[in-house]
This record gives C-alpha cells, structure tokens and sequence, in this order.
C-alpha cells in the first residue's frame, strides 16, 4: 500500500507544524515590534532539465529568471545544476552547485549597498515522493552552502567581501491530475506547494526565518520528455539587516511558470 505508516504520518505532521510556526515569524508585526513591509510584484520563469545517463544516474539542469515589477525589471538570474541518484522509484538524492545573481529591488534592497551581488552556493538535496491515492505528495529537503558577495564600500565596482551563510529548506509539494486516476501523458493536473527556509550558521543576521514561498498552478504534461506549468507565487523574505532598527519583510506575489524537459541518454542495448 501507499499508504504512510502511522510513525510516517506523525513525522510529516511534525514537519508541517514547524512550517506553520515559521510561517507565522512571517505575518505582519504588532505594535510592539514594528516592522518594515516592502511589497513588489514578481515574475518567475524557469526550465528544469533532467538527462537521465545511466539506469541509476541523471544530470539536473536549472535556469530560472525572476523579474521585479511583473517583468519589467530585475529581481534575481538563478543557474543551478546537479548530479542525481535514484535510490528507488521514492527516493532520489542530489548534490551539485548553483550561480546566482541577486540585483537591488524594492523599496529595502537585501543588502544596503543597493547594488547588485553575485552568490556561488553547493548544495545536497533529498526528494521523498509517497503517493495517496491520485494524490501525488512530495517531500524535498535541502542543505545549502552559500558565499555571497557584498561590498565593504557602495561605491566599489565590484564586491570586495564574502559571507557564508547556511541554509536549510523543506518543500511539500501535493499534486493531482485532472480526469484521470493516475498522471500520464496529455493529462492536467493542478499542484501546489509551500517551502520554508530557515538560516543557520554564525553568520547568520536578523533573518533565522529566511524566507517562504507558496505556489498554485495547474498544469499540463503533454509526454514523458516535456510539461509545463504555472500559476500564483508568494513569496515572504525576511531581509538579513535591520534598517532604522526594524526588521524588513518583502511580500512578494505574482506569477510563476515552470517548464519541464526530461531526456533519456542511455543507449539501447
């Protein structure tokens, strides 16, 4: 059965509980703490591909284009890639490297050089799939090493200093196809997910609750090798310094598209 074991259900119960508690680190401030509120419109676009090479094995590659102001200006250019292992069809762990580019954005930039910083970041990953029923469930778990730029200096060309930051982060991803009682091809499906991320680490600032996002979308796979989808995206930041001595929080909301290219290398006995 596909069921989740008592033991499981309490686990993933706990988890989602953590979530909620730091979600809630995230909800407007009261009277007694106040807080910044920087609220944009974002535009993601992304393409995930997967080149399968071995029975075991596959190659990750990522590119996602995030945009402030709908589309009209920069907000973040993400490059990430990344080797698989497929432990069984529930589990797959991944590790690789990710190239990210952050510009300044909003009323409150992340950093107060107003200037844009570049991030080179390792990170190992673990993807747990248990479906229920029709209902696709994914849990992700995620460790992040991350050397950000910054500048000593706002008016320096380029940044003269680095920080390392750790990060974790959980997904929960449930998924449902349309009309059908399983997904496969030229089917729809609608999805949503919620993922937190929690900083750790000396060099941690005022943000231990980094960041959450929240997506709904629908979806459409059309064969094995490409799908697409899209749909509303949330995202809260907590910004990692204090301007005027209070904390900043972004909400960001606006639209996502995500497409997805999954290709077989193997060769054919």
């Amino acid at each position: 059965m596909n069921l989740l074991s008592s033991k499981q259900t309490r686990f993933w119960s706990a988890c989602m509980l953590l979530t909620v508690c730091w979600l809630g680190l995230a909800q407007p401030a009261t009277a007694q703490q106040p807080r910044l509120n920087d609220h944009n419109t974002i535009g993601w676009l992304a393409n995930f591909t997967t080149l399968r090479v071995a029975e075991r094995w596959s190659i990750h590659l990522e590119h996602q284009i995030r945009r402030d102001e709908l589309v009209a200006a920069k907000q973040q250019s993400l490059s990430r890639m990344g080797v698989n292992y497929i432990v069984n069809d529930k589990l797959t762990l991944r590790a690789g490297y990710a190239w990210i580019e952050t510009y300044p954005y909003g009323d409150h930039p992340i950093q107060g050089s107003g200037r844009e910083f570049p991030e080179n970041r390792t990170y190992q990953m673990a993807t747990l799939s248990n479906p229920v029923g029709r209902v696709g469930i994914t849990h992700r778990f995620m460790l992040e090493q991350r050397w950000v730029g910054s500048y000593s200096q706002s008016e320096l060309p380029t940044p003269d200093r680095v920080s390392y930051l750790n990060r974790a982060r959980y997904m929960l991803r449930v998924q449902v196809p349309i009309g059908k009682p399983t997904m496969g091809d030229k089917t729809a499906y609608l999805a949503a997910y919620d993922e937190v991320f929690i900083g750790f680490g000396k060099n941690v600032g005022a943000n231990v609750f980094d960041q959450n996002r929240l997506g709904l979308m629908a979806g459409y796979r059309f064969s094995p090798v490409f799908r697409v989808e899209g749909g509303y995206l949330q995202q809260i930041v907590q910004l990692g310094r204090l301007v005027d001595n209070r904390n900043v929080f972004q909400y960001n909301n606006g639209v996502i598209i995500n497409t997805y290219i999954d290709l077989n290398l193997r060769k054919k006995k």
